[in-house]
């Protein structure tokens, strides 16, 4: 599908503000995909779709993981986790998508994991720093997405353990191994 067909698919779902985001995670995505050698049509495919699932029923989302075979692992967690495997299913059952590195891109979106392709580190970047988004120290995770992949993608899944330990939150198994396996690379 081409951009304007996409946009138009997940528009419908979800509010404005959150189309706003999807299309700042697009413009981000893909102007990181230039930088860094990567396809940037899949960035945007991934990036327009990766929030396509944000606002459905957990319920629903959970019904999907049992009945499909997804990861159990999703099963206890809420929509923060839930939506990106879900939009990958959907990107996959619904629209056809069959390229594994823009489905994974979308489903650890979120989370992250290890061993990410640098399709996957673009669009989990891409959805922090993207130009809408304003937290402490989105400055330096931006600068640092100018200077080198690995090193955003460190600096970013850093940000987002330290913040769900400050704010006392469980964190998602496979964002501890995503940041183990940025850690180790020191090892």
């Amino acid at each position: 599908m081409e951009r304007e067909a996409l946009l138009e698919y997940i528009r419908p779902r979800m509010p404005e503000k959150r189309y706003i985001h999807t299309i700042g995670v697009m413009e981000t995505a893909i102007s990181l995909a230039k930088k860094y050698g990567e396809d940037t049509k899949k960035a945007e495919i991934a990036a327009i779709l990766h929030d396509l699932a944000k606002y459905e029923d957990e319920d629903a989302m959970r019904a999907i993981v049992r009945e499909n075979g997804l990861d159990v692992r999703l099963l206890p967690w809420g929509s923060e986790i839930l939506h990106g495997p879900i939009a990958a299913y959907r990107a996959e059952h619904e629209l056809g998508i069959k390229d594994q590195d823009i489905l994974n891109a979308m489903r650890y979106h979120t989370t992250g994991r290890a061993g990410m392709s640098r399709l996957e580190q673009i669009v989990y970047i891409a959805d922090m720093i993207e130009p809408d988004r304003k937290y402490p120290g989105i400055e330096l995770l931006r600068q640092t997405a100018e200077g080198d992949l690995q090193q955003a993608m460190r600096a970013c899944i850093h940000h987002s353990i330290s913040f769900l330990v400050t704010a006392e939150l469980p964190i998602y198994p496979l964002s501890i191994e995503c940041y183990n396996d940025y850690l180790g690379e020191e090892l």
